[in-house]
Parts: C-alpha cells; structure tokens; sequence
C-alpha cells in the first residue's frame, strides 16, 4: 500500500527531479525511504499493474475555465440527443457540427518515401521541403452522417461563409425548419456577431456554441482525427494540390460507409464531471 501511494504522488511533491516515475525509480525512492530493504523494478510494476497504476504515463487536458461551461455544453449534448430548450427535435429539423482543421502543410520529402516490405517497414525520408499549407473547412451532420468541406487558403469568416453556403443550398437544409450550427469560439464564428451574421446568412440556421476549450464536444473533431490517422499520417505530398486532392477523395470515400457517431455522454454524465472537478478545485484551495 505504501509504495502504490509513493507511484500516486508527483515527483516534485517527493522531492525528485523527475518528471514521471518510472518502476525503477520507484523502487528506488521505496528503498531509499525505508519502506523496504529492496525490491526490484519487477515487483513495482506487478503490483501496480494489478490496480492499473501507471504513473510513467500522462494525458494533457484543459481545465474547464468558462463561466457558463455548463449550460452552454448541456445545449450541444441536448442536440446531440435531438432535444433543444426541452423539446424534442421534430424530422424537418437538423444538426450539424463544423470547424476548421488549420496550417495543414504540404511536406515533399527530399528522397521517395518507400514501401514495405518482407521484415522491413515503409520508410519515409525525415528531411522534407515545405510545398506551403492550407486550411480545410468541414461540416458533419451528426444524424444524418452526411459531410461537407472545402480546402481555402487560410481560415476566416470568409472560408466559413463559403461552407455554409454548401450546405444551406442543398436540400434537406435550405427548406428545413431548423438547423443547428455547432461550433467553438474561433475568430471565424464567435460570439453574439456571428449568431446574428448566420441568421442574416440564412434565417433558419441557428449558432450553438461550445464551451471555451472543450473541443471534444465537437463532434466533427473526431472526423478530422480519423482523417489525420487515415490520409494525412505520414506527411508526404508533392504539392497543394495533391494535398486538396487527399483531403477530399479520403471525404468522398469515408462518407460512402459512415454511420453516425455512437455518442453516449449525455447531460447526467456532463453533471457528475464538473460535480467531482468542484471537488477536486475545493481540495486544491483548502490545501493552498
């Protein structure tokens, strides 16, 4: 028990100038505190892993800093689960999320990237020549699995207006009863202007707005994670136009099999988060 409750401290905490334990160290600092007279890394490790503690492992997170961060991510997941302002969302109303995908480079490598063979894996020159960047724009309809995008230049309110111009000109959304714009607090759709610039664009389009820093309520951020890992991961184009030529095939392609996303985290669950993150600040503030 002692030496699983050494692994759940930090390191400055203990004293050391680490940044994570690893077994060894552990097994070190119990020695070196008197907690046994020896002890391998081994040990450590087998006694940790019967509790799944890790604690040469770490994820980075943003701490939920907006004032409104609840009522303002309840709305997105109420959407997600076709309810708005308590009511259910009726068949003529619709949900889509979008966001940019920003500085995606164009990197020509300076040898031909390879591929793999018997006992050997593909190889991909590290030295590269920068061909220039561009944005993608894209559009999920959260219950229709259906996607839009387009690749400009840079990002802006521009880029974003040619997007929903895409979609708002297309049927089922350009006679729809509603249809609910989700996006974060980038330049290109923040704030009461761009509530009132999307009306103005088209009256039967609202703008929700997430939380600030809670991306992961997004859910065209999960597309754009699977577009990174399947066409964008290794970097290896010999031009922008190569680059906007991926980028759309791979949209093409994944929207002919989509489904949509099993989303499960609903405003209960969004409760007992912040429920236990107020209790986790409360212990901070005492012991401060």
């Amino acid at each position: 028990m002692e030496i699983k409750a050494l692994a759940c401290q930090l390191p400055r905490d203990l004293g050391v100038p680490f940044s994570r334990l690893t077994r060894d160290e552990i097994a070190w600092q119990a020695v070196q505190r008197g907690i046994v007279a020896s002890i391998s890394g081994t040990t450590v490790w087998r006694w940790l892993n019967a509790d799944a503690i890790r604690p040469w492992c770490y994820r980075s997170w943003i701490w939920p800093r907006d004032p409104d961060f609840e009522c303002k991510a309840g709305r997105v997941l109420d959407l997600y689960h076709r309810t708005w302002m308590g009511e259910r969302l009726g068949p003529n109303d619709y949900v889509i999320c979008a966001d940019e995908k920003t500085s995606i480079q164009a990197r020509r490598r300076l040898a031909p990237t390879t591929p793999p063979r018997a006992g050997r894996p593909g190889r991909l020159e590290h030295e590269y020549e920068r061909m220039g960047a561009l944005a993608y724009v894209a559009a999920w309809d959260v219950h229709r699995a259906r996607l839009f995008g387009l690749c400009r230049p840079t990002t802006g309110i521009e880029a974003f207006c040619d997007l929903v111009e895409l979609v708002m000109t297309q049927q089922p959304y350009c006679s729809a009863r509603r249809v609910f714009w989700i996006t974060d607090n980038g330049s290109s759709h923040r704030g009461e202007a761009a509530i009132e610039r999307l009306r103005r664009w088209h009256s039967n389009a609202i703008l929700v707005h997430t939380p600030i820093h809670a991306s992961w309520l997004n859910q065209v951020e999960i597309y754009f994670s699977i577009l990174q890992r399947g066409a964008l991961t290794p970097n290896d184009f010999a031009s922008l136009e190569e680059l906007e030529s991926r980028i759309l095939r791979f949209q093409s392609l994944y929207e002919t099999t989509a489904v949509p996303f099993e989303w499960k985290f609903t405003r209960k669950d969004l409760k007992a988060v912040l429920a236990k993150l107020s209790a986790r600040e409360n212990e901070h503030r005492l012991a401060a």
